[in-house]
């Protein structure tokens, strides 16, 4: 399917706005990795415990910022969860964390539940020593039933299996609401009126629940560091050697440098936006390494095929024909593809999002940089030797032996 006909495009003629728009984007991320936001690092590669609470309103992060250095919380980062419905009013709350064993984790929940129930909870002041009904666990409910004993059935096993059957009945109508109780008033069909009337007096809603504890130590978090971008550089000196032995030195130079380039601007995006990257963005980074290299791979060999058959012709036409052949191929690949990454970053949800973000990214500069950087570079390299004197063509690739 060819979408294009007898495309008489002068690409080679814009080559400085297209110098001029890649210089803008590169120095603005390396600018912004430098001295505004670095690189935002995800819990897989700086470590550290996140916690995932879930609101029964919209939440505030400041409030919740301002909370946390209140307790003396430090290095604490407060990201909202945003996309379906199941994640509603969720955030991720982040704590530097030097351990890894569960005694951290059960630390790290704690800490957040503290700091919260203290400095963001509903009449955090009224609430003190009081139970916690969005977060407290079913077998401590039911020892603190059992103690408060509201229907003064005594200390036995019975009503210890009476009070536990309470405590089952509360939870289960919180996990039927996401995690949090709307009211103790609609707990009434669930439990007696004794138990009901002791929760109304002893405990309370603090209108958040902790849901999901993750840790990930920094040891493991600096070798996942170290291994990503060696995964990087690994897949360019491979596509550099590739290139070299199909094509010739300079197509692998050129094909590096534009992937490079595209890896460069992407990286600068999530650091502009200060989106963190996590290792789905690396698996999505190496993905667009191979994704733009076979792009520029396509108008290479078409280059190729050209120059065997015009040796004549001057190499800034034929480097405009062969991009003009191949517009057709590049619109429909790199069009549908992006169509399809642009769907999951709307509609793929919070953890989708980093993916999705570098892949949206990644394809408009890939595709780009096949035209706008790594051919010219093949023109600038023919002018170089020609001042050189050492020769008035760009040599052809070799041909592949059977």
């Amino acid at each position: 399917m060819e979408l294009f006909h007898d495309v008489k495009i002068d690409w080679l003629g814009k080559k400085w706005y297209f110098l001029g728009f890649s210089l803008i984007f590169s120095v603005a991320g390396v600018l912004s990795l430098l001295f505004w936001h670095g690189l935002p690092q995800d819990i897989d590669f700086r470590g550290g415990t996140v916690v995932r609470v879930k609101f029964d309103q919209q939440p505030d992060t400041e409030r919740i910022r301002a909370a946390a250095d209140k307790a003396g919380l430090k290095d604490v980062r407060i990201q909202a969860i945003t996309g379906s419905r199941t994640v509603a009013n969720e955030v991720f709350i982040s704590l530097a964390q030097g351990q890894t064993s569960e005694a951290a984790l059960d630390q790290g929940r704690a800490k957040i539940l503290q700091t919260l129930e203290a400095n963001y909870s509903r009449n955090s002041g009224a609430n003190s020593g009081k139970l916690d009904l969005d977060n407290v666990g079913e077998g401590t409910l039911a020892a603190w039933l059992a103690q408060k004993d509201p229907e003064h059935l005594g200390a036995n096993d019975a009503a210890q299996q009476h009070y536990s059957a309470q405590a089952t009945a509360i939870v289960d109508y919180r996990n039927q609401r996401s995690g949090l109780i709307d009211s103790i008033d609609n707990l009434s069909g669930s439990i007696t009126p004794a138990v009901s009337a002791e929760l109304k007096q002893d405990a309370f809603l603090s209108g958040f629940a902790i849901r999901n504890v993750e840790i990930v130590g920094p040891q493991v978090g600096h070798a996942l560091k170290k291994q990503a971008l060696l995964a990087t550089l690994y897949s360019l000196a491979g596509m550099l050697v590739y290139l070299w032995f199909r094509f010739e030195l300079i197509y692998g130079v050129a094909a590096v440098v534009a992937v490079f380039h595209d890896t460069l601007i992407t990286v600068g995006a999530f650091s502009l936006t200060n989106t963190e990257v996590s290792l789905t963005v690396v698996a999505a980074i190496l993905t667009l390494v191979g994704y733009s290299m076979n792009d520029t791979i396509v108008v290479f060999d078409r280059i190729r095929e050209n120059l065997r058959m015009s040796r004549r012709e001057p190499l800034a036409d034929l480097v405009n024909r062969s991009i003009n052949q191949t517009l057709s191929r590049t619109v429909l690949t790199s069009g549908l593809t992006f169509l399809t990454v642009l769907s999951l970053y709307v509609f793929g949800g919070e953890v989708l999002h980093g993916f999705s973000f570098a892949l949206v990214v990644g394809i408009l500069i890939g595709t780009y940089s096949s035209i706008a950087v790594a051919a010219p570079m093949l023109v600038a390299y023919q002018e170089w030797r020609q001042q050189r004197g050492r020769g008035a063509m760009l040599p052809a690739a070799r041909k592949a032996k059977v």
